[in-house]
């Protein structure tokens, strides 16, 4: 018999997020990371109101609140700025606050080193997960009923095993469980060698001042062939990070670093360098992010660059789409097609993030930077800055990673998944529920189940034993909430709504006409769509 459960490869916010969230749900689970210490190099900054509630289920929102170094005030605010940060041409940008209304938890910000110190933390509180830095994975073997993991201690010439039910691969774009299991990467897009540098300047937090509230800052720079200049505070005493691309050649020796930054800054400043690196900007993905046994979540199975922040979000979400699925294949009640559905649901939604957003973004800008100029035309530079900085494209371009074509939801037909939508309070099938007040003043957060939960808007108790039957006879957990309210009818558009337990919406319609069998059986994975 498998001494675990699952078994995680790699130690970072997505294995630990997916460890925690196994052990919660009463899975055991086994964590190994290679390193020891933690890179103090920051990234996966940027947190979304999703990833809020992650951490909200995780029992971790509060926490990560007090490590940030970031007021709630500043939040993601961010700021876009024409060929250098003093320029006079600037306009709002990142403003995720704005849909916050649709979300149970506010967005964050903080380094990815003290996120994980949080996620760490938790996971030491819960019995049934370990965790073990200093372990490196050498292979991986598939068997009928378990997987081998193979690994080895820091300062060990020996290796030792473990069988587990599963396996995820949370190791990074360098993915070797993903090479091991055999699962095929393709790339979608070769860009420019990247600088990332790290430094403090407290006279650079002073000529920001010019632009209070702000944490992030894009340069639009027509050098750049459409390529970002970013720029972002780690805290608010003096310390930065900044990408932006670089000849092929440079290094650390050979290019002068303090007058790049003068240059994008349009000032001269000082500040001392705490980090100087490389990496390559590429968009990649992994084909399945399943083979049997073994899955790959985080930038194991897609990576990209630090365009717009999606990345740690889209890793995070990967680790709760598959954490509950993973239980409830190791508890008997998935069907056959629910641990696919993690691929299905998954990866259109890192291809219309990559296509609909990183991509398109860089396009735009490259496009807009060889149309306009204010050297050239000054007056129509102006007036396309304008519309640029009131949000012309806002309404087809909001982030809102979706789930609508998924084979276990009953969305609309023909309809695909993908990250692009428009935020609101209607519920729709593959779509994430929206928050609502109670009739009682309850928190709907704290009222929805561990696994599916029916909201009955109707409240009239109508075919409830129907639906507790269908579920009995599945083993699929379900709540029940009865909340008759003409409000919460008139704000989610319908009578009846089945929750996922990653808040998800399964199905919405009318409660007297349902067929709970069917619904929870797609839902479920036993019966695709």
């Amino acid at each position: 018999m498998p001494e675990t459960d699952v078994f995680i490869v790699g130690g970072g916010p997505v294995g630990l997020g997916l460890a925690i969230d196994l052990a919660l749900r009463g899975v055991r689970v086994r964590v190994i990371e290679r390193t020891v210490e933690q890179h103090r190099i920051p990234k996966g900054q940027n947190l979304t109101q999703r990833t809020g509630e992650h951490f909200r289920a995780w029992n971790v929102g509060d926490r990560v609140r007090r490590a940030s170094p970031i007021p709630r005030e500043f939040g993601n605010a961010g700021l876009v700025t024409y060929r250098h940060l003093l320029s006079e041409y600037s306009h709002d940008w990142f403003q995720r606050s704005q849909v916050g209304a649709y979300y149970f938890a506010e967005n964050e910000r903080l380094p990815q080193y003290f996120l994980e110190g949080v996620l760490r933390e938790r996971l030491e509180e819960l019995p049934l997960a370990s965790f073990e830095a200093g372990c490196t994975a050498v292979g991986i073997d598939q068997r009928d009923h378990c997987v081998e993991i193979r690994f080895r201690r820091r300062n060990s010439s020996q290796s030792d095993a473990a069988a587990a039910r599963y396996a995820v691969g949370c190791d990074g774009a360098r993915s070797l469980v993903r090479e091991w299991s055999g699962i095929r990467q393709a790339t979608d897009h070769d860009g420019p060698r990247m600088a990332l540098l790290v430094f403090r300047s407290t006279e650079l937090d002073d000529l920001m001042s010019v632009h209070p509230g702000k944490s992030i800052f894009n340069v639009m720079n027509p050098d750049m062939n459409g390529y970002w200049q970013f720029l972002g505070r780690v805290d608010l005493n003096g310390g930065w990070f900044y990408h932006s691309p670089v000849p092929a050649d440079a290094t650390e020796s050979n290019y002068d670093f303090r007058q790049h930054l003068h240059d994008m800054a349009g000032a001269k400043f000082a500040l001392e360098f705490e980090h100087i690196g490389f990496w390559d900007l590429r968009i990649s993905h992994a084909v399945s992010y399943r083979n049997k046994r073994v899955f790959v979540a985080g930038d194991a199975g897609h990576s990209h660059p630090p365009y717009g922040g999606y990345g740690i979000n889209l890793g995070l979400e990967d680790a709760r789409n598959l954490g509950w699925k993973l239980a409830a294949a190791l508890e008997g009640w998935a069907g056959e097609g629910l641990l696919d559905s993690y691929t299905a649901e998954r990866h259109p939604v890192f291809r219309s993030t990559s296509r609909d957003f990183i991509e398109r973004m860089i396009l735009d800008y490259r496009s807009f930077l060889t149309t306009y100029s204010p050297q050239r035309d000054r007056s129509s530079f102006e007036r396309a800055w304008a519309a640029r900085a009131a949000g012309e494209d806002r309404e087809v371009t909001e982030f809102l990673p979706h789930y609508s074509g998924s084979p276990i939801v009953f969305g609309p037909p023909g309809a695909t998944s993908g990250a692009l939508g428009k935020h609101g309070f209607q519920a729709r099938p593959g779509l994430h529920l929206a928050p609502q007040p109670l009739p009682d003043g309850r928190d709907l957060w704290e009222e929805l189940g561990p696994g599916f939960t029916l909201m009955d808007l109707a409240g009239t108790g109508c075919r409830r034993t129907a639906w507790e039957g269908a579920a009995r006879a599945l083993g699929v957990p379900l709540k029940v909430l009865s909340l008759a309210s003409s409000a919460l009818r008139s704000a989610y558009g319908t009578e009846a709504i089945l929750v996922r337990p990653d808040q998800f919406i399964a199905w919405s319609g009318g409660i007297a006409s349902a067929e709970p069998s069917k619904v929870l059986s797609r839902a479920s994975g036993h019966e695709a769509g």
